[in-house]
């Protein structure tokens, strides 16, 4: 299958990112994507759709060998200390649409067979019924693999990783990869970007060479606007690359804490890989972990879509020793008009 690949710095303009989907809705025949005119909303604001707040919830406390099989009675939904009524509920073991997004910048460029290797590790540790995108970013941006269930052909496709220009635009990267391949529709499934990066997009203060036109603050709005869950990986490239010259300081300082903030946003934490080695075990734990995020939706009270900012609280019902985790809140609008899920 043959790859696809886009010049990050183009997709950050409107115009140039519904090119960008069509041309991804004629070559990755596994997803459609569909550009739409959307009035323009404050920063950190989310649309809730069809008035439907979705949320992802990990589980944790739970013993591996003797998982707790959870029902949506379990739960307790809270918005703003308002309990709510939970209308939609996905069980752990539901399918996930897992996106793998791979920066290969910097010091990671020439080491594309351990990063290759990971990847199918990765790949080979999900469940069969998963399906799995694969993209690797550095200036470019390449779809090495579009949304599919076919393991071998996702290990074929991964095997034609190749190195791409210098340079670092994360952040353009990943609010691609929000608003095309984890842009939900009538009938997805729920998603999940697995990300390794540094973090460091050129963008930051001292970074040379040119950087995203996604800012970061654009970025997080986008990941609270996203039904997806992201697990940030950070790759400590800190030493090698400060040495170089090709970072200060003080930006690996920036990108951890922006890679933190995505996280948070989430409901997740960041997992650091101090060198590309680790990336085998830690994508099995991602997988491991994604065996017990339940998918858990309710409809807020008219009064609720006021613009404000909710705090949601997941807690579990008569369940000692497990802890449930999701994002902290968000803000909310009314659609003008709304698209059913």
């Amino acid at each position: 299958m043959a790859t696809s690949r886009i010049k990050v710095h183009d997709i950050a303009s409107t115009k140039t990112l519904r090119g960008c989907v069509l041309l991804l809705c004629f070559l990755l025949g596994s997803f459609a994507v569909c550009a739409q005119e959307q009035t323009q909303e404050p920063a950190d604001t989310i649309k809730i759709d069809s008035d439907l707040v979705n949320l992802q919830v990990s589980v944790l406390g739970q013993d591996p060998l003797k998982p707790s099989i959870l029902q949506q009675q379990d739960f307790r939904v809270l918005d703003n200390g308002v309990p709510q009524q939970i209308t939609f509920f996905e069980a752990a073991d539901a399918p996930f649409d897992l996106i793998l997004l791979l920066d290969l910048s910097g010091s990671t460029s020439n080491k594309l067979k351990m990063i290759r290797k990971s990847a199918k590790r990765f790949v080979e540790a999900c469940r069969p019924t998963d399906r799995v995108a694969v993209v690797t970013f550095a200036e470019d941006l390449e779809v090495v693999s579009p949304l599919i269930s076919d393991k071998e052909k996702l290990e074929h496709n991964i095997d034609k990783i190749e190195r791409l220009s210098d340079g670092t635009k994360f952040w353009d990267a990943l609010r691609f990869v929000f608003e095309t391949i984890a842009r939900r529709g009538p009938s997805s499934r729920r998603t999940a970007i697995v990300v390794m990066s540094d973090g460091v997009d050129n963008a930051l203060p001292e970074v040379p060479g040119p950087g995203s036109q996604t800012s970061f603050e654009d970025l997080a709005t986008a990941a609270q606007r996203s039904d997806a869950i992201v697990f940030p990986i950070y790759l400590d490239t800190e030493k090698e690359e400060v040495h170089r010259g090709h970072a200060p300081a003080s930006a690996y300082d920036s990108a951890k804490a922006e890679l933190a903030q995505i996280a948070e946003i989430s409901g997740t934490t960041v997992r650091k890989a101090s060198k590309l080695g680790d990336l085998e075990s830690i994508y099995e734990q991602i997988i491991h972990d994604l065996g017990t995020v339940y998918s858990i939706g309710y409809h807020p009270p008219e009064m609720a879509r006021d613009g404000k900012w909710h705090r949601i609280a997941v807690n579990l019902v008569d369940r000692p020793g497990l802890t449930a985790r999701t994002r902290s809140g968000y803000f909310a609008t009314t659609l003008a008009s709304t698209v059913p899920k």
